[in-house]
């Protein structure tokens, strides 16, 4: 099996039109209907920026396993489309690994955590020739998906994606906030290309974002997109001025960074200025941030990350993150 990349993410809502026009609002994406017949009772919307294609997708009819979907989880990502030389051979390779797995198997591909389903398309895939986007756009391609789990659930998922993929892992970490604590694990394909962050909550710690997430949302999900840019700076002056909302950073945070890093790529005044976060690993340094959650469960949001040779999850990455929700909650 060969997968080459992420063909694009198709979202499930309650209004297609209407997640579109927020995201070509504040990002920047250029939308246009889906190429193509559709059956009549869904609409379906194409949004692309870079390398980023996002399918847009609700439906008319109550009963309809959209609208299910929407009800269970509310608007949120439920499928990724991975791009493949020969869809069906590696649609084949998949469920036989999952059959020998125990594994339930889906009618267009293969489970993937909770409901999100894993598609394998080829080039000819008609979603793939939506709308060019205008140059120029902030935004270049998906970084990583992070994914949270329901606890214990975690081993089996990486176990999925090493065994029906062919993913292989790149990091691990077990961090504690405070009295909370998690588990996560990064597997990435072997192009490089697709990079899934997989977390599971401590059970014998004190709740934390993880739990909450796994209650709102109904279960396994994908709680936010990463977007790679060249410009984190240029790009969070873009999106604010397009009323995107980040969260902040605490200003002690920035104090510390000279002993803790040295010095940065991007001067520590632009850093506080813009609330950007940073770490590197042996590669170079990265830069983050990550927006405010518009969604009404407040369960899924965006992050922008610039990397400058840091190539895999600097330890202070997914503590940065969680510290950053916590704040938002004002439970640190």
């Amino acid at each position: 099996m060969t997968v080459n990349g992420i063909a694009y993410l198709e979202f499930h809502c309650e209004d297609a039109r209407k997640y579109a026009a927020q995201l070509r609002d504040g990002y920047g994406f250029t939308v246009a209907a889906a190429p193509g017949r559709h059956p009549e009772d869904l609409t379906r919307v194409i949004a692309r920026q870079g390398d980023i294609t996002l399918v847009l997708t609700s439906a008319a009819a109550p009963d309809h396993p959209i609208n299910t979907f929407v009800a269970r989880h509310g608007d949120g990502v439920a499928v990724l489309a991975l791009r493949c030389d020969d869809a069906e051979d590696a649609t084949e390779q998949a469920r036989a690994a999952v059959a020998r797995g125990a594994t339930a198997t889906g009618d267009t591909g293969i489970e993937g955590f909770g409901d999100l389903t894993l598609r394998f398309v080829g080039a000819d895939d008609p979603l793939l020739s939506g709308p060019e986007p205008v140059p120029g756009g902030p935004l270049r391609e998906i970084d990583h998906l992070a994914i949270c789990l329901p606890a214990g659930t975690l081993r089996p998922a990486v176990r999925h994606s090493v065994g029906a993929l062919g993913f292989r892992i790149i990091f691990r970490e077990y961090l504690e906030v405070g009295d909370q604590a998690m588990d996560s694990t990064v597997v990435q394909s072997p192009c490089g290309g697709i990079t899934l962050t997989l977390i599971e909550p401590d059970p014998t710690r004190e709740p934390g974002q993880i739990d909450r997430f796994l209650e709102a949302h109904g279960g396994a999900g994908v709680q936010h997109l990463a977007y790679r840019t060249d410009d984190i700076a240029g790009a969070v002056r873009d999106l604010t001025a397009r009323d995107v909302a980040f969260l902040t950073t605490p200003g002690a945070y920035y104090d510390s960074l000279a002993d803790r890093l040295g010095a940065t790529g991007i001067p520590v005044g632009t850093l506080r200025e813009l609330d950007l976060l940073v770490d590197q690993d042996h590669g170079g340094q990265l830069f983050q941030i990550f927006t405010r959650s518009t969604h009404p469960r407040n369960t899924f949001f965006q992050e922008l990350i610039e990397r400058r040779g840091a190539d895999t999850f600097g330890s202070a990455n997914i503590k940065a993150l969680y510290e950053a929700v916590e704040r938002e909650r004002g439970d640190l």
